[in-house]
């Protein structure tokens, strides 16, 4: 059965980041539930993902910091910073998070399924080599690239990052790497206070890091000016042959996060461009793994779009965004021309 799969496991509602938490296990039941709602599970599979061996986590994560997160879980738990708590099961839900994106490779250079979406909480992308940070403890789809890398010798893997949030934790582990494209679209200044478009990678991944740090109320339409007129042209000069997604929707209009101006018609428009880049150049190899997105309501129906665009179905849910502040829409060219400018020693845009 060729269809797309999603990842998803009771055990991410164990991993409990205590009462109040913005990143709570609700976050996966109201994308599920809305999965249901608009038939979209009937075109799917959902599956239960294996875990990552402590020798996977080994490829990204050094030891000493697995056991310490091991030991602080089976002590009870404790806090890795200051918004990153560890729960008696949280060292379990992490490693079958981080599995998903294994398995994932596995289904689908086997040809089991054409791409796949991980429904997984902890979530990633900050999380760097040696520190949990910003809700994250393994870094999915660090481990995830490194997997493909290391498998099924793959040289070119392109992360796109549409998180409200810089994925500091990807970045500071890839940025010397040019075995790894990753383009971030994010808030600035917010948290975690990176991803300047001065930061373009070094070594030998100099020009292999982009990062496009948007004000405050910035909406679809610069983001998708982003994708056509810079990220496209630069992912068809690379080439990929694996697509990844930090696909976090704490860019939508609601998140209590964040304050962009996202719908999920704009994270469906943006899924569209990218399964398009994976079928010209990857047969379609292509693979999300969930990070932030705080309103349940944007995040079911963000993650709902992502999905169907993924399984060719044509089904979304429309939203109807009120009026807001907004930042010009001159300040948002800016940043995609600075970005542009940053990164023209290395592509041809």
């Amino acid at each position: 059965m060729n269809s797309t799969i999603v990842f998803y496991d009771p055990l991410y509602l164990d991993h409990d980041n205590g009462f109040g938490h913005p990143e709570r296990p609700e976050r996966l039941e109201s994308s599920l539930e809305m999965i249901k709602k608009t038939k979209l599970s009937e075109k799917i599979r959902i599956i239960s993902p294996r875990d990552a061996t402590i020798d996977e986590i080994n490829m990204v994560h050094p030891m000493n910091y697995i056991d310490k997160v091991k030991k602080m879980a089976e002590s009870g738990g404790g806090w890795l910073d200051g918004d990153t708590p560890v729960s008696p099961k949280s060292f379990a839900a992490a490693l079958k998070s981080a599995g998903a994106g294994l398995e994932g490779l596995e289904r689908i250079f086997s040809g089991d399924a054409p791409n796949a979406f991980c429904l997984v909480r902890p979530p990633g992308h900050h999380a760097t080599s040696t520190r949990g940070m910003g809700f994250c403890i393994f870094n999915n789809n660090a481990v995830t690239s490194r997997y493909a890398m290391e498998h099924f010798d793959v040289s070119r893997v392109f992360i796109l990052d549409w998180d409200a949030h810089h994925g500091n934790g990807l970045e500071d582990i890839l940025y010397d790497d040019k075995r790894v494209l990753y383009i971030s679209l994010h808030q600035y200044p917010h948290y975690p206070g990176t991803g300047t478009y001065r930061e373009v990678g070094s070594g030998a991944g100099e020009g292999y890091n982009v990062n496009f740090p948007f004000p405050a109320f910035t909406g679809e339409d610069i983001y998708l000016e982003a994708f056509d007129r810079v990220i496209m042209p630069i992912a068809r000069q690379y080439e990929p042959e694996l697509v990844l997604i930090s696909a976090g929707y704490d860019g939508h209009f609601n998140d209590p996060l964040c304050s962009m101006l996202l719908t999920a018609t704009t994270y469906s428009a943006m899924a569209e461009r990218l399964q398009a880049l994976a079928q010209e150049y990857c047969g379609g190899k292509m693979l999300a793994s969930l990070e932030g997105g705080y309103n349940l309501l944007g995040l079911a129906a963000s993650v709902n779009n992502t999905i169907a665009v993924m399984a060719g179905d044509e089904t979304r849910v429309v939203e109807e965004m009120d009026s807001f502040p907004r930042e010009p829409t001159e300040r948002g060219l800016e940043i995609i021309e600075a970005t542009r400018e940053a990164i023209s020693p290395y592509w041809k845009i």
